[in-house]
């Protein structure tokens, strides 16, 4: 199933591509793009198509910045980086994940005992459609850092936000705070809407997504671009609040 991508002004230079299955953020300016996250691997030809909805092309991607290495976030940026030598950045303590040294995600023994639910089996039809059953890594992927940030559109900011896992990260560009799986508004799996983490077994350290959520509430932005689910306008204060609140 080829995910309908709808790609929203979040500011002058910021944009969302919201799918069914997660979301990706455009980061323009004259120089090119900037792409923050990047879909499931089958998901590439949604993800070339939002860049092109901006008017710009495959060769104007200046880097591909990752919140975290899972397969719906880096998938098609591993793609980019084999075909197109686009560079790749994560957080330092996410590098091994996206060289796939290791791998931290849900387990099958943990899906299995939801596979009852139907949302959690249309979901899973859906992302195996999608690629998710990926093993490969982007060797080439490096740390993110403030002298990488400066030649890039919008002088991202990284915000370490782990619990989701070890080096999750979300990025602050243009007063607003791309928050990866740290802070999601929704996902298929959830009967949840509104600020919320993501069920428990995604996440790596529960505990750790807690003090990330924390640490995001301490933020001076009111907009939310998530991995999963619409855009929230708001204080983040209170939808870090929110999110511990139905959470826990």
């Amino acid at each position: 199933m080829r995910t309908p991508v709808r790609v929203t002004a979040v500011t002058d230079s910021v944009h969302v591509a919201q799918t069914e299955l997660v979301n990706w953020t455009l980061v323009t300016d004259g120089r090119g793009v900037v792409l923050i996250d990047a879909g499931y691997p089958r998901q590439r030809d949604e993800v070339l198509d939002s860049v092109r909805q901006l008017g710009f092309g495959i060769d104007d991607v200046r880097a591909i910045l990752l919140t975290h290495a899972h397969v719906d976030h880096f998938g098609s940026a591993i793609w980019f980086a084999k075909t197109h030598g686009t560079q790749v950045f994560c957080h330092s303590a996410e590098v091994g994940h996206a060289h796939r040294e290791y791998l931290e995600q849900v387990s099958v023994s943990a899906l299995a005992a939801k596979a009852w639910l139907p949302r959690y089996l249309r979901w899973t039809y859906h992302i195996v459609r999608a690629g998710a059953l990926t093993r490969a890594g982007i060797p080439t992927a490096q740390a993110f850092s403030e002298q990488v940030a400066a030649t890039l559109p919008g002088t991202p900011t990284a915000i370490p936000t782990p619990g989701h896992t070890g080096g999750h990260c979300s990025y602050l560009v243009d007063g607003v705070l791309v928050s990866g799986d740290a802070l999601v508004t929704g996902h298929p799996t959830s009967k949840l809407t509104g600020p919320q983490l993501l069920p428990g077994l995604f996440n790596h350290d529960p505990a750790g997504c807690a003090r990330s959520l924390s640490a995001l509430g301490m933020l001076d932005t009111d907009v939310v671009v998530p991995g999963h689910g619409p855009v929230w306008r708001g204080p983040v204060r209170d939808a870090a609040a929110r999110a511990l609140t139905v959470s826990t």
